[in-house]
């Protein structure tokens, strides 16, 4: 297989985003315990009005289990949190709201239209498990499941608390704190708007996806380049393998780094469960480092088991690449990147693939006319040793 075959191959086998659960945050929620055995893969301490939301997303089946933790102003007092799907503020809100009710709590739902509450209703999102509770530390909790729209990674978030007076909902205070409830939450990365607690591990993520998109993605890549093509051409000898093992050495040791981190953060987040994306990473670092090993084995080139060793090299170091670009682009599925940075790397490993295609085309060429020149010398040389005939 031909370095422009990797590429063509590459690019038809990315598959849609990892199924995977989120990481989860640090902050004071990780220390919540929930009734029912209820665990829940991440959370993230809310910078206002106190409260903390957790949650399990299933991006395969577009499921959201959550959890929404927060202290009524007053005793006997209502909490809500929802999401909107058309903007940032209440207007739109698909929200859960507790309210006191029998001596404990329900959860009603409600399709806010406007800047009032309206009347109780079905929501835009699928509904399950709705059910509330108040703790004994004075604090109210909201569980439920929502199934969410397809490919939703990131959403709008808004919460807040008011009190209750005859059984009645009141409207909920003009405050600061009241009117900054609202932000924007990645249920894949865990990342938030907000400036307060609930650390997501962000900037770790971007630099492990970095790392591994300059090594696995571009370095491995150019040095199939050099070692495939520049060698064609023998005024590039022995040039071209050291820049291949250059590339190769440089972007394996960069490698390694982006692998650390993902263990790093594996280890950070115990919830995580980002099988497909996580195995294909391990079997990448493995087979590169027998790549690494193999060079310490590798036959002269007049030995009889050199084009056994030159077949296992060729076929590891394409599977390499590969499986490299693969979970490149699953790794920016799972961080939800903006499309710039996914079509900036499609335009690099494009450039990558126009140089492989020219390459191929002109090494091809030089091939079969040096193939052409040694049957003309042949041929020549055969007739000069030809008998003259009497």
């Amino acid at each position: 297989m031909s370095v422009l075959g990797v590429f063509l191959l590459s690019l038809l086998l990315l598959a849609a985003p990892a199924p995977a659960r989120v990481a989860a945050a640090g902050g004071g929620c990780a220390a919540e315990r929930f009734t029912s055995n209820r665990v829940y893969a991440a959370c993230s301490d809310l910078p206002h009005l106190g409260a903390a939301v957790h949650w399990t997303y299933d991006a395969a089946a577009s499921s959201l289990s959550m959890a929404f933790v927060a202290t009524p102003p007053s005793s006997g007092g209502w909490v809500a949190w929802g999401l909107n799907p058309t903007g940032s503020g209440m207007a739109g809100t698909q929200a859960l709201v507790a309210l006191p009710k029998g001596g404990g709590y329900e959860v009603q739902t409600y399709d806010i239209e406007g800047t009032t509450l309206g009347s109780p209703g079905k929501l835009k999102y699928p509904t399950s498990d709705l059910a509330a509770e108040l703790g004994s530390d004075g604090r109210v909790r909201i569980f439920g499941t929502l199934t969410l729209q397809n490919g939703t990674g990131e959403v709008n978030q808004v919460w807040q608390v008011g009190a209750v007076s005859d059984g009645a909902m009141m409207p909920h205070a003009m405050e600061k704190e009241n009117m900054a409830a609202k932000g924007k939450l990645n249920l894949v990365t865990g990342a938030t708007t907000s400036s307060g607690g609930g650390g997501s591990n962000l900037r770790k993520k971007n630099t492990h996806g970095v790392l591994n998109a300059v090594s696995w993605g571009l370095l491995l890549p150019m040095g199939a380049i050099f070692a495939r093509y520049l060698k064609t051409f023998k005024s590039a000898d022995p040039a071209w393998f050291y820049l291949h093992v250059a590339c190769q050495i440089i972007g394996y040791g960069v490698g390694v780094s982006g692998w650390a981190t993902g263990i790093h953060l594996g280890n950070l987040s115990k919830g995580i469960t980002y099988s497909l994306h996580r195995n294909i990473g391990i079997a990448v670092f493995a087979l590169g480092t027998l790549q690494v090993f193999a060079l310490f084995l590798r036959p002269k080139k007049d030995h009889k088991y050199r084009i056994y060793w030159n077949a296992y090299h060729h076929s590891v170091g394409y599977t390499i690449i590969i499986l490299g670009i693969i979970n490149i682009f699953k790794g920016m599925s799972i961080l939800d990147v903006e499309q710039k940075w996914k079509t900036g790397y499609i335009i690099a490993i494009g450039i990558l693939g126009g140089i492989a295609v020219i390459l191929e085309v002109v090494t091809w060429s030089i091939v079969l006319r040096r193939r052409k020149e040694e049957n003309k010398s042949y041929n020549g040389a055969s007739n000069s040793r030809l008998p003259l005939s009497m």
